[in-house]
């Protein structure tokens, strides 16, 4: 239930929109659509943004591999160097040594973060996956896509839309970070709203 405070304040509120059953289903349905629009995962490799998308791209590759017996190859990305809408001065470009070029180059590769926003983490992510060699092309899996881009960026893989207001914010708690599976909105309301 909401809390109020004073007249003509702000208050905070905490929705769930998925619980532990609605991510598990929403990564199935993801696992099944990768499989379909890819007619399987030859030659795939799932890329998760550090830190969350990591664990969802193990979670989607068990999917798979227990939908079809083949497991797809993982790695994970560290896109901090790359980002261009964290504050200061742009930091100096490096090669990430997480990611292995043969995971890369000539590959289908699928994206995996919790959270699409503006399109800037992906967009720094294909910026820091195209350093390790060029792959065969890019789709983009997501939990959830909370809208208000900035660039132009679509998930091909979508857990679950979720039309935000910019005060708004969506924290997603997993198991091997938070110790559990959950999607909530938080947002401020003004009294008489």
């Amino acid at each position: 239930m909401p809390e109020r405070r004073g007249v003509g304040t702000l208050a905070e509120t905490k929705t769930l929109l998925m619980d532990e059953t609605a991510v598990r289903r929403a990564l199935t349905r993801i696992a099944h659509e990768i499989l379909e629009k890819n007619k399987g995962v030859d030659n795939c490799t799932f890329i998760g943004i550090r830190t969350r998308g990591i664990y969802l791209a193990h979670r989607i590759s068990q999917k798979i591999a227990e939908i079809e017996g083949q497991r797809v190859p993982v790695g994970d990305i560290d896109i901090t160097n790359f980002r261009d809408d964290v504050g200061g001065a742009p930091s100096k470009r490096t090669d990430d040594p997480s990611i292995d070029p043969a995971l890369v180059v000539g590959r289908k590769i699928v994206l995996v973060d919790d959270v699409l926003y503006t399109g800037r983490t992906v967009r720094a992510a294909m910026d820091a996956l195209i350093r390790g060699g060029r792959p065969q092309m890019i789709q983009l899996a997501v939990l959830v896509d909370r809208g208000h881009r900035e660039l132009p960026i679509r998930p091909d893989y979508v857990g679950k839309n979720v039309p935000t207001a910019k005060l708004e914010s969506i924290d997603v708690s997993l198991l091997e970070v938070d110790g559990k599976d959950e999607v909530t909105i938080t947002g401020k309301r003004g009294d008489g709203e």
